[in-house]
């Protein structure tokens, strides 16, 4: 073919002499007036770029050439594609494909000098396109022709993909027709991969509308958009692919309904823009179809979105929630990719976990690597769970000695009330005396939010919609049962707690009382003593924690706005978990009354409780109604704080001794069960950036571009002995 037919205004990737392809002079520009000369980097920056690329090549390159190290393909994969990165949609291994670039000389094996030059490529602000062309520049003469290009798409289309006209008058519009057809430029190529899905999708209408009536099927459609957009949309999104059909009276779908389709994906990031602003603009931070049409007339010069594509948007948007006030992640549902629901990620973060430890021998890093990480987690929540019990004990205290005062005569009242009762202690027994019994306390803390929060997050997994919701009496329920399961092991270090808070006051007013040490308590007790009041440790336990866990994550969501968008600061994860405490701690006040009474030690002439009935009928005849709240506002300024400081001590406690898992840092706060781990945008590599958009392109010629075809794997699966192919 003739290149020279090309514009010459047109910059054109030149090459000199043989072998011109393996040199780092190989972008070399013809013409730089239609495009800015490459900046020239610092050498400070050159020489860190050169030795961050020696550091990866080294840790990566396990082949041998010559007694020189090089990278085989898997290599190279593991090099170019983190292993801490979201590949839901474009599969880790299609980065292969990117090899064959970096492989200048095409002997399978690439060298340093090979990776310097392709890590310099992916530094350059349009590395997606070039990596694209490169690919079909086989070559490698700067120039790419009809008959290269059709060659390397037939080699790694789809055995099954939609038919395709090369021959069009769309294509003739960039390389011309039979006749006068010419090579394309690295520009005219790039601009034509722009266009190339659209095409696409004009061909594959053609193809199912074979009586030309405007019109296909919505099993149709679904097909047409998996095999040109799959690796671009959200698996919701391609779940309800076929109710496109909804928005018109027809039960079809028009070529316009496709045409409407298609731009409002095009036009994602805009979308995105456009919501994110329109919901910090409301006040609940939902937004209707016209906050977001108003927005979108701010946002824009002109009108970028017409009525059709207003109600794709909408439709598809309020597949989850049709009560015509749309949230963010009502949108990011349907238009990321990367968005998977809770239901799947916990049950793929499951099996990964049964996976490992079925595994353990083979692979053992991984295995413990999971061991650990759940070690490092819990052991941080011990901690802090400790430092935040210390720092509220002193009110806990208070709080059992008012509840367990039971005289109403005033002359016989050891407290008038809780300050009262406070500066007492300090008085009676000293400082030390307010940390009676803290030993029991630090014992049972940890375990108890272990048991707590695990028991928690898996209920609500359980009772978690394939849509990723859940009700409120799921959430009640889960809660509960964290709250129930953790009496097991909690109520035997209650009794013990109790007990040595209460022995101070007894020593100081009956003389010659023996101090009792928390084992002499527990032999005393034996196994089923322990146990005593377990039945109202479960009363307080379960309603607590069915009222803390569904309020704390409603304040975190619906009053806070957290969300995949958004991670809430410290100070809001204070508050949520100050204000949940609060009605949780007071409503269960009578409960822990009961429990508190029950287990203490009755004295000389006290009423000895024989059950949890006995017990509420005394106190109730005895002492009034008002009795069953003593203690309420210290287990309220308990409650609160405590929960307060033990988050504050786990974050502090994480950013000090952050745990580093598969090359990344884990830091910060942590992650709900069933939100989607990703790795922020600004974190990341931007080669590993540019190599997944340079897929994204390839991809929109073919969705499986790149991975061996079902027949080239039968032909490899032959050399294995016994294999039949049929």
């Amino acid at each position: 073919m003739d290149t020279a037919s090309a514009p010459a205004s047109a910059p054109v990737h030149a090459v000199s002499g043989a072998g011109a392809s393996a040199s780092q002079n190989e972008f070399a520009q013809v013409d730089s007036s239609s495009k800015p000369p490459p900046r020239t980097p610092s050498s400070q920056s050159t020489t860190t770029s050169t030795s961050r690329a020696r550091a990866t090549f080294r840790a990566h390159a396990s082949g041998l050439l010559d007694g020189e190290p090089h990278m085989t393909q898997d290599d190279f994969v593991k090099a170019i594609a983190p292993a801490n990165e979201n590949y839901h949609k474009i599969a880790r291994e299609s980065y292969a494909v990117l090899f064959s670039v970096a492989d200048r000389k095409h002997r399978d094996l690439v060298s340093f000098q090979d990776w310097e030059f392709f890590e310099n490529l992916l530094q350059k602000p349009d590395a997606e396109y070039e990596i694209a062309f490169r690919l079909f520049d086989t070559d490698g003469n700067g120039v790419v022709d009809y008959d290269e290009f059709i060659d390397y798409y037939n080699k790694n289309k789809s055995d099954d993909s939609i038919p395709f006209d090369w021959n069009c008058d769309w294509v003739t519009l960039y390389i011309g027709d039979k006749k006068k057809r010419h090579s394309m430029t690295y520009q005219q190529f790039a601009q034509m991969l722009r266009g190339l899905q659209g095409e696409r999708v004009r061909q594959a209408f053609h193809f199912y509308d074979k009586a030309n009536t405007g019109y296909i099927e919505p099993e149709q459609f679904q097909k047409i958009i998996e095999k040109t957009a799959k690796h671009k949309l959200s698996d919701r999104l391609l779940a309800s692919l076929q109710t496109l059909c909804n928005i018109s009276t027809s039960s079809k779908i028009s070529y316009a309904n496709v045409r409407a389709f298609q731009n409002v994906i095009r036009e994602t990031d805009m979308v995105d823009v456009i919501v994110r602003n329109a919901c910090a603009k409301s006040p609940d931070g939902t937004i209707t179809r016209l906050d977001f049409m108003n927005e979108a007339a701010r946002s824009t010069k002109f009108s970028l979105f017409t009525p059709m594509e207003i109600d794709v948007l909408f439709h598809f948007a309020s597949l989850d929630n049709n009560t015509g006030r749309l949230s963010r992640d009502d949108f990011r549902r349907v238009l990321d990719p990367t968005w998977q629901d809770p239901v799947t990620l916990y049950t793929l973060a499951q099996a990964e976990k049964v996976e490992a430890a079925k595994n353990a021998f083979h692979d053992p890093g991984h295995f413990l690597s999971a061991v650990f990480e759940s070690a490092y987690h819990f052991l941080l929540g011990s901690v802090a769970g400790a430092l935040g019990a210390t720092i509220v004990y002193p009110i806990d205290l208070v709080k059992t000695r008012m509840q367990n005062q039971r005289s109403k005569i005033p002359g016989q009242l050891l407290y008038k009330n809780s300050w009262d009762c406070f500066r007492k202690v300090i008085h009676r027994e000293g400082f030390a005396g307010l940390y009676s019994g803290l030993g029991p306390q630090l014992i049972g803390v940890a375990p108890e939010k272990a048991i707590k929060l695990t028991v928690n997050d898996f209920a609500r997994g359980k009772f978690t919609d394939e849509k990723g919701k859940i009700t409120l009496l799921g959430e009640i329920i889960s809660g509960g049962s964290a709250g129930a399961c953790q009496v097991v092991f909690t109520n035997p270090l209650e009794i013990v707690k109790i007990r040595l808070q209460i022995q101070g006051e007894v020593a100081k007013s009956i003389e010659g009382a023996p101090k009792r040490s928390a084992v002499w308590i527990v032999r005393n007790l034996g196994l089923l003593g322990l146990y005593r009041g377990a039945t109202a440790c479960m009363m307080r336990d379960v309603p607590f924690s069915a009222i803390y866990f569904p309020t704390y994550a409603h304040l975190k969501k619906d009053y806070f706005g957290e969300g995949p968008n958004k991670t809430l600061g410290i100070g809001q994860l204070l508050v949520a978990g100050a204000i949940a405490g609060m009605p949780a701690a007071y409503f269960t006040t009578p409960c822990d009354v009961i429990k508190t009474r029950l287990q203490a030690e009755a004295r000389v002439g006290q009423t000895h409780y024989r059950n949890i009935a006995h017990c509420a009928t005394t106190v109730m005849r005895e002492e009034g109604f008002k009795a069953f709240f003593k203690g309420g506002p210290a287990r309220i300024m308990r409650s609160s704080p405590q929960f307060g400081c033990t988050l504050a001590a786990y974050e502090l406690l994480q950013s000090l001794l952050p745990l580093h898992v598969g090359g990344k840092t884990e830091a910060g706060h942590s992650i709900p069960s069933g939100e989607a781990i990703e790795v922020p945008p600004e974190k990341r590599q931007v080669e590993y950036l540019r190599s997944r958009n340079a897929l994204k392109i390839l991809l929109d010629i073919d969705e499986n571009f790149g991975k061996p075809k079902v027949s080239q794997l039968k032909e490899s699966w032959k050399l294995v002995p016994g294999f039949n192919a049929k």
